[in-house]
């Protein structure tokens, strides 16, 4: 299995992207806070790639991806949102299924609720990673992210190498799943949309996701390892979910942050089944 990658250009600047090809249904990848498409490798070289379509990108600011033009307008969940739908848009895909991982799961919901409508085209389901779908009230925002000492480097503007290594491990039990590329994927990173992220959501400057999980009707899945040092599991059950895949939050035991790397034969099985399961 392979995949193949390229970059169009669009308003955003260039966006980089990889694509797993074939006939099936997409599904699109949106990765984390300074990583990059790269982190989904164990995805794009499964045998998920035998079933579905898999296209991963690089957020603007990320990866092999252009510094946005516009950093005010689209370093935030809205923007990162319109830039993920122009590249959709590009690549001629009319519908899919949407993955996103901790910062990538707030643009998916942003996707969710703005691409397409009705079951011929848009988001057909939404499986969301280490994301707390998060109101726009800065106060109970924040009660959704556990405290820690490296969390004030989520919105850090300059990382060094050592606090990019910091960051980066964060997100494994394990450190020795921590590669040089994800160091220097969060050394790259446009640190500029670190502190415009933040802002942005405590102006209110995106859609409610609070609001978007209680009213969804495509099928969503949300989903966090029992170890995750980011997000507050009791922030995630205390939510109104229209339509939760299973009833519930899917705790991954025994995982952290990125448990798609740390355990990807058990993470692609759940992914693999929610995809089946809700028939896209």
């Amino acid at each position: 299995m392979s995949y193949k990658t390229g970059s169009i250009d669009t308003s955003f600047g260039k966006i980089a992207y990889a694509d797993t090809g074939g006939e099936g249904p997409v599904v699109f990848f949106v990765h984390g806070n300074s990583a990059s498409k790269r982190i989904f490798e164990r995805q794009l070289n499964s045998e998920l790639a035998n079933t579905y379509r898999l296209v991963a990108m690089d957020l603007p600011g990320h990866g092999e991806s252009d510094d946005a033009p516009d950093p005010q307008a689209t370093y935030i969940f809205a923007g990162f949102a319109s830039a993920a739908m122009e590249l959709l848009d590009a690549l001629l895909i009319k519908q899919a299924a949407l993955v996103g991982w901790s910062l990538g799961g707030h643009v998916v919901l942003e996707v969710l609720a703005r691409w397409g409508s009705g079951s011929q085209g848009g988001a057909q389901s939404a499986f969301i990673l280490g994301t707390p779908p998060l109101p726009n009230d800065a106060d109970r925002a924040m009660s959704a992210f556990l405290p820690s000492e490296t969390m004030g480097l989520t919105f850090k503007e300059t990382f060094t190498e050592e606090e990019a290594t910091q960051f980066a491990g964060m997100n494994f039990l394990d450190k020795g799943e921590l590669t040089d590329w994800m160091i220097k994927d969060a050394v790259r990173c446009d640190g500029r949309f670190r502190p415009i992220m933040f802002q942005g959501a405590a102006e209110g400057r995106n859609l409610d996701e609070e609001v978007i999980v209680g009213s969804c009707e495509k099928p969503l899945a949300v989903v966090i390892g029992s170890k995750d040092g980011f997000v507050d599991q009791a922030f995630l059950s205390s939510l109104a979910y229209r339509n939760l895949w299973g009833g519930k939050v899917t705790v991954i035991e025994g995982q952290a942050h990125a448990p798609f790397w740390e355990a990807p034969d058990e993470f692609n099985d759940l992914l693999g089944r929610f995809l089946k399961e809700t028939a896209i």
